[in-house]
């Protein structure tokens, strides 16, 4: 009788952390179908809505990070980190898992933390290019880490490296077949080229005041644009859609087809975004995203920038070099095609397969 394994995977607190903690999931379903998951992830985060919508069970903690400055929450930590750990405890002896995955978030890092006091295998699955303290700390004790860039030796012990990449959708591979599609599907101009603007899923407000100021500078080029200004910023933006050529979206639940429908693209810089567009391969500008911890974003936009494989643009820039370094790349077609030479060189579009078969070793499946 084969042995039925049992998995728990952590990750949370933003789609960045949970996708690819699903797409691990729904791999290790196909490979085990009787394994038992369990989700453990934090008590106010999306993914207690988002885990059980893909159909696995999830438990939360009672946990949050430290905020910059000193608030009220900042004080509950040391308890929210005690009662987390607890609960991790308790989660672990109960379903006793053979091997516990973090995909990120601070859940992550206390379930993994009380695997590895317990003897229990851990892998770890770090989106970004520079690390956050956590994970950080937890690779010293991890059997693997599952990395999207090249040079983490750096941050993590070498032996314990694997180049994974970062899960994606797998409808995103091929997605130069399906252009016409995309253009159909969108009802954009056959004879124009098309600008996708991307800020997220929630939006971002820098990129869509940007947006909106050079708008009419963008149309003028010849461009049409699909943009995505993300859902709290529709209202605020939906009535230009009455301008030709641009189509203002909420969220885009097609994406294939908007990266098939694109020649060029202007997005923030989060590890699943850089991910995705590594696979698209179009030619690329990247506003990264100040705000977040440890500035991620600018490290990621960095590692793509400094190959040559995309435009790297900060925030504080745009006002003065927004308009010369657009028009450029548009009028430019060795530039376009150098770009998107270089950034599809630097796909990893296996990464869920790879993960996965890391999981496997762990578990004594794979040599």
């Amino acid at each position: 009788m084969e042995k039925k394994f049992k998995f728990i995977i952590s990750g949370g607190g933003t789609g960045g952390h949970i996708y690819p903690a699903v797409a691990i999931a729904n791999e290790l379903k196909v490979r085990f179908p009787d394994a038992e998951f369990l989700f453990v992830g934090a008590k106010d985060k999306m993914e207690m809505q988002k885990v059980p919508q893909a159909g696995y069970k999830i438990e939360g903690l009672w946990i949050s990070g430290i905020q910059r400055k000193l608030t009220l929450q900042n004080l509950a930590f040391p308890l929210k980190l005690v009662s987390s750990l607890f609960k991790s405890f308790l989660i672990i002896k109960r379903f006793k898992p053979d091997v516990v995955i973090g995909t990120g978030g601070f859940a992550s890092g206390a379930v993994l933390k009380v695997a590895s006091m317990l003897g229990v295998p851990t892998l770890i699955q770090e989106q970004n290019s520079f690390p956050g303290i956590t994970n950080k700390l937890l690779a010293k004790k991890a059997e693997a880490i599952c990395v999207a860039y090249d040079g983490m030796e750096k941050f993590f012990p070498t032996d314990k490296i694997k180049l994974t990449g970062n899960p994606v959708r797998q409808d995103l591979i091929f997605v130069d077949d399906k252009r016409l599609q995309g253009l159909t599907y969108f009802e954009l101009n056959t004879e124009m080229r098309t600008l996708l603007v991307l800020g997220g899923s929630l939006g971002a407000r820098r990129i869509n005041q940007l947006m909106e100021k050079e708008l009419d500078f963008i149309l003028q080029l010849g461009i049409q644009v699909v943009w995505q200004c993300g859902k709290l910023y529709y209202d605020e933006y939906k009535h230009l859609n009455e301008k030709e050529n641009v189509h203002v979206f909420a969220f885009i639940d097609r994406m294939d087809f908007a990266y098939a429908a694109a020649d060029f693209i202007i997005s923030r810089s989060g590890a699943s975004s850089i991910s995705e567009l590594r696979i698209v391969g179009k030619p690329t500008v990247l506003i990264p995203s100040p705000n977040v911890a440890e500035d991620h974003q600018t490290k990621n936009a960095m590692s793509l920038f400094d190959n040559k494989a995309a435009i790297l643009l900060k925030e504080i820039e745009l006002e003065e070099k927004f308009k010369h370094t657009f028009a450029d790349l548009v009028s430019n077609d060795e530039l376009q095609d150098k770009l998107s030479k270089k950034i599809h060189k630097r796909a990893l579009p296996n990464a869920t397969n790879n993960i996965v078969d890391e999981i496997e070793r762990l578990i004594g499946i794979r040599k």
